[in-house]
């Protein structure tokens, strides 16, 4: 069972993996998009599934404080949809409050650069995505 972990903003999306057993989340990449273009990154994320043999996705969901959906959590809805149909394969939506904002503290406590954060920032929070998905199924 591989997992395949998405954090999808306008411009990029967030890429994690997880261990054949479905324990451990790892980043792999920053995909760069263009939500405007509609340009997904469906051919690089094709690869990726290939690669990896993924057999499901977890995609970021980005819901209100108050739970309710706004305009980016609709975007995370249509392009779960997108996935399922392009893929045919189980697109999972797992609410992502905060975990931008968690993999931003994490990387400031790791002293990184904010030059370098800004590059990672994407990965880890689908690191972050999948991870809390996994420790939810195990």
């Amino acid at each position: 069972m591989r997992v395949l972990g998405l954090d999808v903003g306008s411009k990029t999306i967030g890429v994690a993996i997880s261990d054949e057993m479905g324990w451990t989340a790892q980043g792999i990449e920053t995909i760069q998009i263009n939500e405007e273009r509609q340009i997904f990154g469906l051919d690089r994320l094709k690869e990726i599934v290939e690669e990896y043999q993924v057999d499901s996705f977890v995609i970021g969901f980005p819901k209100n404080m108050n739970g309710t959906i706004g305009p980016r959590g609709e975007a995370s809805q249509a392009f779960a949809q997108m996935l399922t149909d392009h893929f045919g394969l189980p697109t999972i939506l797992w609410d992502e409050r905060l975990s931008t904002m968690a993999a931003e503290k994490l990387l400031i406590s790791a002293d990184v650069s904010r030059k370098k954060r800004k590059k990672v920032i994407d990965k880890m929070a689908a690191v972050m995505i999948l991870q809390g998905y996994l420790d939810s199924k195990n």
